[in-house]
């Protein structure tokens, strides 16, 4: 039963959710993409990304300074199919899709460093 309470905290959050949604649609993900998606601070998506792979939804890798996270082979088939049904069309999951088709075709290097521009102006 703990499994499945840790399965569904997880994805009582929109934006633990909005990551899960994007997923389906690329085997991984870099953290960088999905931090702009989501508009959140580096920090609050990791936290975000920590509850999902406890929770055994997520996998990740890292490779180099890249972090990559694709959903884990042991995500319930049955959930994932019922989410695609119930939440696939929402109009935020549709925005999140055509956002990260821009986001994935700009490279990592060039995303990391307007992201760390952004970080910078807002500190300065």
């Amino acid at each position: 039963m703990e499994k499945t309470l840790n399965i569904t905290k997880a994805l009582s959050d929109g934006n633990r959710l909005r990551v899960i949604m994007a997923l389906t649609g690329y085997d991984e993900l870099c953290v960088c993409q999905i931090t702009e998606m989501l508009g959140h601070a580096t920090a609050t998506v990791s936290r975000h990304m920590s509850v999902l792979q406890n929770a055994g939804l997520v996998k990740s890798r890292k490779e180099g300074r890249w972090v990559y996270y694709r959903l884990s082979e042991t995500f319930p088939r049955l959930l994932l199919q019922w989410l695609n049904d119930s939440a696939g069309n929402a109009d935020e999951i549709n925005r999140d899709k055509e956002k990260l088709k821009a986001v994935v075709s700009c490279g990592l290097d060039e995303l990391c460093k307007t992201q760390r521009q952004r970080r910078e102006s807002r500190s300065a």
